[in-house]
């Protein structure tokens, strides 16, 4: 059965305004056009939608149905458009993430290129989060998409897998520590540290660990990047903690060593959470797919 856009938006000037004269008004079309469009539809339907009375017009329970169906095709076709608007470059489109730091400077870089190519419309903001406020901005819709640690109760939220994630500690090569290959992080904290500020997710994330463990890091320095942590550890400065593939990426000969932490809360999974992923817009629901899908190569 055919439906018209005409028609299913005439079924719902209808419903909202009581009266075909002032749907009609309201569109504009002319009164008689209108009746005739509903007079069709119904026999197209073979059911009346409106019972009609001497003060206006109120849905039948087959309306009822009808303009249920009827605002959300319209409703569709109102996101479609907007999306091709988008795609044509005549809509800019905000899509907002959350993101903790091992997702920030580990995962994402790599995982959003082919995104952001392949939709040249979209702006994408990105914050950085310790997991739990990551949680909240997305309770709160404060952003789109999170990407958090799956260990935490993520209850309220749609969740997806990501990645997985192993901290290990970083340490110079010459430390007692470097040819363990594994310990807990217990071990570690009779030593000097160098760490990122405390406000950075992962560096809070440590340090409140290492606090319920009962012996506060010694942190020497603070640097906000991996890359000066890595440069410190390697001329002695400290140990540090880091994700397992930041590690790899800056270790140099033996100079430094990778020590893997056994502590359970080492290995994580990280996840994506959205609120609730339909009502999403076409872009945000087009990310979700691309950081869900396998990790590029």
């Amino acid at each position: 059965m055919h439906f018209d856009l005409t028609d299913l938006r005439l079924l719902m000037a209808i419903a909202d305004t009581g009266s075909l004269s002032r749907a009609a008004a309201g569109f504009p079309i002319a009164l008689s056009a209108a009746s005739n469009r509903l007079r069709l539809l119904e026999q197209r339907i073979g059911l009346p939608l409106f019972l009609r009375h001497a003060d206006g017009m109120t849905p039948t329970p087959a309306g009822r149905i009808a303009l249920d169906h009827a605002r959300r095709v319209v409703g569709e076709s109102q996101q479609l458009g907007e999306a091709l608007k988008a795609l044509t470059g005549q809509r800019r489109v905000n899509v907002r993430m959350a993101a903790n730091t091992v997702a920030n400077s580990t995962f994402l870089p790599t995982a959003l290129g082919p995104f952001l190519n392949d939709f040249p419309e979209v702006d994408l903001q990105i914050e950085e989060k310790p997991s739990r406020q990551v949680l909240q901005a997305v309770l709160a819709e404060e952003v789109d998409v999170g990407v958090l640690d799956g260990n935490i109760s993520l209850t309220g939220i749609m969740t997806l897998p990501f990645r997985h994630d192993r901290l290990v500690l970083f340490v110079p090569g010459d430390h007692a520590l470097a040819g363990r290959g594994h310990c807990l992080l217990s071990e570690a904290l009779g030593y000097p540290f160098v760490g990122m500020p405390r406000a950075r997710a992962l560096q809070a994330f440590v340090e409140d660990w290492a606090t319920r463990l009962g012996r506060p890091l010694t942190v020497r320095v603070r640097t906000p990047s991996f890359f000066a942590l890595a440069q410190l550890v390697g001329q002695g400065s400290g140990l540090t903690v880091l994700p397992e593939a930041v590690a790899q990426r800056y270790q140099a000969d033996a100079a430094t060593a990778i020590v893997v932490l056994d502590d359970p809360w080492a290995t994580r999974e990280l996840r994506l959470g959205v609120l609730d992923l339909d009502r999403l817009s076409a872009q945000a629901r087009q990310l979700v797919n691309y950081l869900s899908g396998p990790a590029p190569h």
